[in-house]
């Protein structure tokens, strides 16, 4: 017998955890039928003739740029945006059926591959309890039971057999494993597109709705010319001041105007690529959390414990000691700030315990000290300054741009950004089964959608 692969092959079941680690409950098989050759090559000419429509969309609305702010101008720009918008829609419906059909498709390769699976662990299973009869069984013994020398052998050839067969399981095992990760992964791409491709068609449904509203509106002033668009342009010019000078709130850092703010997010969306939009609805999103949770001071850097700020409530381990408290003292110190009157975020809750864990996040961006001293260098480059501040609204703003940039926002898609969103305030992507983790993403992606139409209505006023 091949005791040592005999042992080789314990340890590696065991690493494999046969029973339970080939288990993968796919996603329940998508309605739509797999695409014939002639239905795909119908679709990508339609895919084809809506992306030359919105071509032709873009250039006249290109081309009423210089005739903004006159009533026709502006009439045939909102025509041409709810046209190309229509298109776009059309557009996106042919992706969500060819990825229905792919999804559908995948979801079928995978179920095969966990029938081969399961079919493998069966038939493992058997010539494991095959192979522990024959192992079990001294050679004396078998010599002994033996007919004949050919026949004990024989029995011996047949110890070798299993264990080639054995072998040979393995590596199919190994192999269907393989293959089936990467065809979930692939799955989960598809999904998450067209999740992505349904969003954006809701999107471009309520821009549609908005813009036939305002056209209908400047149709409406036509009756009274002059004047009455006038009287809209007022009314424009007035909304977009308003906004300019909505006050943002950032938690533990007061307030700026909604325009500083978004200037300094369009610098730093120009520096890390994501959207400006995104980095503003997560940093409104932290001072709404931060106006009910509060903040602390730290009052022993030894243990971390604290204060609540206005309150005087004692905070057990406000702070992680000496994760956090050291670089804290070295944040403060080199800012010319005292450390014992500088406020962090509380934790939820006064009592320390495992599963409340810590506060310690520092200004808008809620970075705790041992996070900001690791963005610290990238902070200098881009910023270009000697010492950041976590306090300092534009500083706060980068460090939050860099942080999802890390965290995969860049891309830009629906799920990319909201599953960012979910990382930056628990580390995990969204998932329905942790309902603050998700909450806090949905919120994050509808305050951003807001705060996108604002930002697109000052561009055009």
């Amino acid at each position: 017998m091949k005791l040592g692969r005999l042992i080789g092959v314990s340890v590696f079941m065991f690493a494999l955890g046969v029973g339970g680690f080939f288990a993968y409950n796919a996603p329940a098989p998508a309605v739509a039928q797999e695409l014939t050759p002639q239905q795909r090559a119908v679709l990508q000419a339609e895919y084809d003739q809506l992306q030359k429509e919105i071509a032709e969309w873009q250039k006249v609305l290109d081309e009423t740029q210089a005739k903004k702010n006159t009533l026709k101008g502006d009439v045939s720009a909102l025509t041409a945006q709810i046209n190309k918008a229509t298109a776009e829609i059309k557009q996106r419906n042919v992706v969500i059926t060819q990825l229905s059909t792919q999804i559908a498709q995948k979801n079928k390769t995978v179920a095969t591959l966990n029938a081969r699976l399961t079919a493998g662990q069966e038939s493992l299973a058997k010539i494991l309890r095959e192979k522990s009869e024959r192992d079990s069984t001294p050679l004396v013994v078998l010599a002994l039971s033996s007919g004949s020398l050919s026949d004990f052998f024989g029995t011996v050839d047949d110890l070798d057999t299993l264990n080639g067969a054995l072998q040979e399981h393995f590596d199919d095992l190994r192999g269907i494993k393989k293959q089936t990760e990467e065809e979930k992964a692939a799955l989960a791409k598809q999904q998450n597109a067209q999740l992505d491709a349904r969003y954006q068609v809701q999107v471009k449904e309520k821009q549609i709705t908005a813009d036939k509203t305002e056209k209908n509106k400047l149709l409406a002033a036509t009756t009274k010319q002059e004047q009455g668009y006038a009287q809209i342009l007022a009314e424009r010019q007035k909304r977009a001041d308003e906004i300019r000078n909505a006050l943002f709130d950032l938690r533990d850092a007061g307030g700026i105007s909604f325009e500083s703010a978004l200037n300094y997010a369009t610098v730093a969306g120009a520096k890390t690529g994501v959207r400006p939009a995104m980095i503003l609805a997560i940093l409104s999103q932290e001072s709404d959390l931060g106006k009910n949770i509060g903040s602390c001071l730290v009052t022993n850097l030894e243990t971390g414990n604290g204060v609540g700020k206005n309150t005087g409530s004692a905070f057990e381990k406000v702070m992680k000691a000496p994760r956090d408290t050291e670089p804290f003292q070295t944040v403060t110190a080199a800012l010319g700030l005292n450390w014992a009157s500088t406020p962090v975020s509380c934790p939820l809750g006064k009592v320390y315990s495992a599963g409340r864990g810590y506060g310690g996040g520092m200004g808008p961006s809620q970075f705790i000290p041992s996070t900001w001293v690791l963005f610290e260098p990238r902070l200098k480059v881009a910023l270009g300054v000697g010492t950041p501040n976590p306090w300092n609204p534009q500083d706060a703003i980068m460090a939050t741009s860099l942080y999802l940039k890390d965290l995969g926002a860049a891309a830009g898609t629906y799920t990319a950004e909201r599953n960012a969103a979910c990382k930056y305030y628990s580390g995990r992507s969204c998932d329905s089964r942790t309902p603050t983790n998700y909450t806090y993403g949905n919120a994050v992606v509808a305050k951003a959608e807001t705060f996108q139409n604002n930002i697109d209505f000052l561009k055009d006023n």
